[in-house]
């Protein structure tokens, strides 16, 4: 047998007993740790978090008297000490039965889930398919009765123009009819023809 092949041979030996030492030494020179203490987690996060009974990434869903479906969805929700509870990164969407989609986001809310209702706050967008998107302060809706208020100032982008009102309701008045929006106290309307074409 030549040097060459007794170095190999020597060396398949010697290796695998140089990885059993070094595991060996990591297990006997490792510092026992604390496995809930080594989670970092902020002192008043975790105070909020036992003081208030919260869920992270809600979803809910459900269907109207009318047959209109209803879907919820928030980023955080803590449940109050009445019927409503408070969210935060709020999304609701309703598909009508006409055909007729509306998807609304706020910044925070609330929703009184045994009645159906939500008031939602901070940053309100609306926008539907038929080319409405409006953006205001507060919104309130009434999923049961379909309808939607708006008690400050709207400004809407519409497929014929931009729309500026002190006030804005949608309301559905049959099961089968579209939602109507209603803008009302000094309501601006400019008018862009060049949206229209398209």
């Amino acid at each position: 047998m030549d040097r060459y092949s007794r170095f190999v041979a020597w060396l398949k030996v010697l290796l695998p007993l140089a990885a059993l030492a070094l595991l060996s030494t990591l297990f006997l020179l490792s510092r026992n740790t604390d496995p809930v203490a080594a989670i970092p987690f902020a002192d008043d996060d975790l105070l909020d978090r036992v003081r208030d009974e919260q869920i992270t990434g809600p979803f809910f869903s459900g269907t109207t008297t009318d047959g209109d479906r209803v879907s919820v969805a928030a980023g955080t929700m803590r449940t109050g000490l009445g019927a409503a509870s408070t969210g935060e990164d709020l999304s609701a969407q309703i598909d009508m039965l006409s055909g007729t989609r509306i998807i609304l986001f706020s910044d925070a809310g609330q929703f009184d889930m045994a009645n159906a209702r939500s008031n939602l706050t901070g940053n309100v967008v609306v926008t539907t398919s038929t080319g409405f998107k409006m953006t205001t302060d507060t919104l309130t809706a009434d999923f049961d009765a379909m309808r939607v208020e708006a008690p400050q100032s709207v400004t809407a982008l519409s497929p014929f123009g931009t729309l500026n009102a002190g006030q804005m309701r949608m309301e559905k008045r049959g099961a089968d009819e579209n939602s109507h929006l209603i803008f009302t106290e000094g309501v601006k309307l400019v008018y862009d023809p060049s949206n229209r074409e398209e």
